[in-house]
């Protein structure tokens, strides 16, 4: 009777997850970027920014991303450059006025900054009501998780979870400190770097979510507005479509299943995937690159500076 009772709970749990049989569809993941509209930086003035990632995107034909916009950064010239990635047709989303940590702040103050950024967002062009929280921190405890997971579901928003987790801002950080000391960039083994390791780290989500939830859901990948973006994220979707992936839009891949499930768990700041993953049991390989140390050393061994 238990063994019985076991199947069929799993069973179910599969069909709610929409399980696909092997082969049957081609790998699908959205692409968001954080942070807009960044500041000017050691190599990019944030307008060539904005230029250089549409010319990207048109090039590459993706016809529409999501950017995830902290208001405190949209003066005049901030918020045209919001429009115009929203006159492209890309997506308009919330990550709060200024970045701020619920961690730290607390419900009520976070919920404010929040209800700044949606103030300051909602009349744009292709908004829509989805929440990315900072530092993908949902909370230490289950009160203040679950009382921001109400609060925005009575102000009908989506939590935008992501499903590929990476440090992305951190190989930015390293290329800005790089420029500004001077240092000689080699360009092509910087790329070669950034297009290499984020597809690494989409293809261990992906077994992540194959082995733990049976399929391969509609993945969310979490990007931000910076400079390698723009340099290389042609490069990017070049390497993941000549490797299986179908890029969508995010709002495809939000209509996946697992939009549809908040995991019971705190374990959410590396994405849904690995949060379902977590609830379910899993005691895998925790992270791919999500170290700075690890890296630091991998981009020396590249010699991608000197």
């Amino acid at each position: 009777m238990r063994r019985a009772l076991r199947s069929w709970l799993c069973a179910g749990i599969m069909l709610m997850l929409g399980v696909q049989a092997a082969g049957a569809a081609t790998r699908q993941i959205a692409i968001t970027l954080d942070d807009a509209p960044r500041n000017d930086t050691a190599h990019f003035d944030g307008a060539t920014r904005t230029t250089r990632l549409l010319a990207v995107l048109e090039a590459a034909r993706v016809e529409q991303i999501a950017f995830f916009c902290n208001s405190v950064r949209m003066d005049a010239a901030g918020a045209a450059r919001i429009q115009a990635y929203a006159d492209a047709g890309h997506l308009i989303a919330n990550h709060t006025h200024t970045h701020g940590d619920l961690h730290r702040m607390g419900v009520d103050a976070f919920l404010a900054d929040f209800a700044t950024a949606d103030a300051a967002l909602r009349g744009l062009t292709n908004f829509r009501p989805w929440m990315r929280f900072p530092y993908l921190n949902e909370g230490e405890t289950v009160e203040v998780r679950d009382a921001v997971r109400s609060e925005l579901r009575k102000r009908g928003y989506l939590s935008a979870y992501i499903t590929v987790d990476n440090y992305d801002w951190y190989m930015d950080r390293m290329f800005q400190e790089a420029v500004a000391a001077g240092k000689k960039i080699a360009f092509d083994r910087l790329r070669d770097a950034y297009v290499e390791l984020l597809t690494d780290s989409v293809e261990f989500y992906d077994a992540i979510a194959v082995k733990q939830l049976g399929r391969s859901p509609r993945h969310v990948l979490l990007l931000h507005e910076n400079d390698l973006a723009a340099l290389y994220l042609g490069d990017l979707i070049a390497r993941l479509r000549d490797t299986g992936w179908e890029i969508i839009s995010p709002e495809a891949a939000y209509q996946d299943p697992i939009a549809r499930i908040e995991p019971d768990t705190l374990a959410l700041g590396q994405g849904r995937v690995m949060a379902l993953a977590i609830a379910q049991g899993y005691t895998g390989p925790g992270r791919r690159w999500e170290d700075q140390e690890l890296l630091k050393r991998e981009f020396e061994r590249r010699r991608v500076w000197e």
